[in-house]
């Protein structure tokens, strides 16, 4: 985990505690992700160059191997154990914004964050799967006191 920003102050040691109950409930190895918390001018040029929208966002996952859409979340973590899944890149600028917005602190906003880009290094895609990783999700965030 590192911190390539200083807008927004983060406990970084609190984050990578979340992350490693994530890497738990998914029966995950520790370090099967790395997350980068960037600033929102990065994000913006991130976000233009691998997606083609000239606009910050909130986060991004890249994919050390490309994933069709799990069958079932089980499975795939089970296909996937013991592997790098890859990076994630999170505005906590964006974050923030977000935060406010949900009625949330900003460390649950970026937790909430970082169980996303899980699921999309997982092979989930809320753009294309009909509810599915919303569901997941929604799952995932009740068992690790998410709102």
């Amino acid at each position: 985990m590192q911190n390539a920003q200083t807008r927004a102050a983060l406990s970084l040691p609190a984050m990578e505690r979340f992350l490693r109950r994530v890497n738990r409930e998914l029966g995950l190895r520790r370090g099967a992700t790395f997350v980068r918390f960037v600033t929102d001018a990065e994000m913006k040029r991130l976000n233009g160059r691998f997606r083609e929208k000239a606009k910050t966002t909130d986060v991004l996952s890249f994919p050390a191997e490309t994933r069709s859409r799990p069958s079932s979340l089980r499975r795939r973590t089970m296909e996937v154990r013991g592997e790098f899944l890859g990076d994630i890149a999170i505005s906590p600028t964006v974050a923030r914004r977000n935060a406010k917005a949900f009625g949330r602190s900003l460390s649950e906003e970026i937790c909430v964050l970082m169980l996303h880009g899980v699921l999309h290094l997982l092979g989930y895609d809320h753009e294309t799967d009909r509810g599915e990783m919303e569901r997941v999700e929604a799952k995932l965030r009740s068992r690790l006191g998410l709102s």
